[in-house]
């Protein structure tokens, strides 16, 4: 996944990814805590208060650059992808956060099942 970054973001947090010609970003994994709260908000398009109070909801919470700003992960982005469209469709904060650790729950049990199922 590449974006560009927002107005005043700036590099990768740590050499996490390179910029590329154009001013894009490329990242190689998905867990790695690279994309601004501004960078995030402009390809999610929702404000970026709308990802702090996330935040402080402790719905999705992302990791600290060591000044302190928000740093997201692809799967971050994917998961508040999900909450804006589980809460776009009329599910509420605490609905959503609801789906989302039953989700993690499914999928915990579908892997104890399958390393049951494998002889582990």
């Amino acid at each position: 996944m590449t974006s560009e970054p927002a107005e005043g973001a700036t590099g990768p947090a740590s050499g996490a990814g390179a910029a590329e010609p154009g001013g894009e970003y490329a990242v190689t994994g998905s867990d790695v805590p690279f994309y601004t709260i501004g960078q995030v908000a402009e390809v999610l398009g929702v404000p970026v208060a709308q990802l702090r109070r996330l935040d402080d909801l402790e719905i999705v919470q992302p990791s600290r650059s060591q000044g302190n700003q928000r740093r997201y992960t692809q799967n971050e982005i994917a998961l508040l992808r999900e909450v804006i469209d589980l809460t776009q469709e009329g599910v509420s904060l605490a609905g959503a956060r609801m789906v989302i650790e039953l989700r993690r729950r499914v999928e915990d049990l579908e892997a104890e099942v399958a390393r049951l199922r494998a002889g582990g």
